[in-house]
């Protein structure tokens, strides 16, 4: 080992342990002026729903309670390389920040009298309390830490570890609540905080900020609609209350699904290798499951993808069964919305946005994705949504590059005789015009 590999080497734990030099001061300052803020003003809301009365109080959960202490500063050593420590602080970091701003800007306090304690669970309640005050609830804390820890010490385990790892975190999360320290909505706010968290600060790549640019106006219509879907889910939670506030939710998905057509791009919706990150996957789920459903609208009568020239086809979105059953080798997926299903075919993703006519740059990358897989032999099926615009105009650009295609609209008519169904608008047609000469790949071409 050279002079020269050896500190790169070591630098993740050293790394590790200067951001928790930094972390911890910052945590007992920033939450204790929060508190101390509180009971200044003499904070006395609370939100809480009827049930949580009978939540029982269990002294003993203080342990799994405390024990996030431990799993914060063993955190960083399970951290690969210098990008995941910088990463995973900053998202440590960032749940900080955003939660003591709520802390500030929206107090809160917990309202349940807890019961007197003592042995062990009464000290350990009590060393809780010399610096922590009722203050300081939504969103909780204890939770956004929690969400970005658990992922870390799952990532790190494997089998019956994981399990235990698993096990361990819902104890630490139902304890936030049978220790009397949160009300039941501190919980899925913080939560959302920590997912926030790890979507904003991915493991690797770029962030999703990094790509950001001025969007298409086509784009910022989109993204005006996605925005009214979200302003209207988060005011009926807000008009409706109680059991309507899971209306956060989809208003949470819809309001980032705007904010990637109309600045963000494909990148916001963190899609790499067929699959989103897990913080992109749980906080755009409602979005997911209706973009899912109605892809399997639109296309319930004709659910089958359809074979267009040379072992090509062009269809849906399928699932794994659907894979099997056409034999399919090799899937090219068009889709950002979308997780694609994993099996021993090859894959290529391009994640475009939805309703949204591609580039001839991007028809030029779809055409030679194709190709590629082509060359591999066996059926290819080029799937999108619902497998007649973004799929259909990636299979025009590679008819048309293939030599194929003779025009634009030879490689429509082609299109249409096998899937008749296609669109294929002006924008569309003015990107496939554009496209250049035939690869040399295909045979007399």
């Amino acid at each position: 080992m050279s002079k020269d590999t050896a500190p790169a080497e070591t630098l993740p734990w050293r790394r590790g342990v200067a951001w928790l030099l930094f972390l911890g001061p910052f945590f007992f300052l920033s939450y204790g002026f929060a508190n101390a803020m509180a009971a200044r003003w003499q904070v006395s809301d609370a939100v809480v729903f009827g049930w949580e009365r009978h939540i029982p109080f269990m002294p003993w959960t203080i342990l799994p309670y405390w024990s996030i202490d431990l799993f914060y500063g063993l955190s960083f050593l399970l951290c690969r390389n210098t990008l995941q420590v910088d990463r995973h602080a900053l998202r440590l970091l960032t749940a900080q920040l955003v939660s003591v701003a709520c802390f500030l800007l929206f107090p809160l306090r917990f309202s349940f009298a807890r019961p007197v304690t003592d042995g062990l669970f009464g000290g350990l309640f009590e060393a809780l309390a010399s610096f922590d005050q009722p203050y300081n609830q939504a969103p909780s804390l204890h939770i956004s830490l929690l969400v970005i820890l658990w992922v870390r010490f799952a990532a790190a385990s494997r089998g019956g570890l994981r399990l235990a790892v698993h096990v361990w975190a819902v104890l630490i999360a139902v304890s936030v609540l049978t220790t009397y320290q949160h009300h039941f909505i501190d919980l899925p706010s913080g939560a959302l905080v920590g997912l926030l968290c790890l979507w904003l600060w991915p493991d690797a790549g770029s962030t999703p900020f990094a790509t950001a640019g001025r969007a298409s106006p086509a784009a910022r219509r989109l993204a005006g609609r996605y925005l009214l879907g979200a302003v209207a889910c988060g005011g009926l939670a807000g008009l409706l209350g109680d059991g309507a506030l899971w209306l956060l939710w989809p208003a949470t998905a819809l309001g980032l699904v705007a904010l990637n057509y109309a600045w963000l791009g494909p990148a916001g919706f963190q899609k790499r290798d067929g699959r989103h990150s897990l913080g992109a996957a749980l906080l755009l789920a409602p979005y997911t499951l209706g973009a899912w459903l109605n892809s399997r609208l639109w296309t319930r009568r004709r659910p089958a993808p359809d074979l267009i020239v040379d072992g090509i086809w062009l269809g849906r979105m399928p699932d794994a069964r659907d894979m099997a059953a056409g034999g399919f080798r090799a899937l090219l997926d068009l889709t950002a919305e979308l997780p694609a299903p994993r099996g021993s075919w090859r894959y290529a993703g391009l994640p475009w946005l939805d309703l949204l006519p591609p580039t001839t740059a991007q028809l030029e990358q779809a055409a030679t994705q194709l190709e590629a897989l082509h060359a591999h032999g066996g059926p290819v099926l080029v799937c999108c949504a619902l497998g007649y615009s973004r799929s259909a105009s990636a299979v025009a650009a590679w008819l048309l590059i293939s030599g194929r295609a003779a025009s634009v609209e030879a490689a429509e008519a082609l299109l249409r005789r096998g899937r008749p169904g296609i669109v294929l608008g002006p924008a569309h047609r003015q990107a496939l015009a554009g496209l250049s000469s035939p690869l040399e790949t295909h045979g007399g071409a």
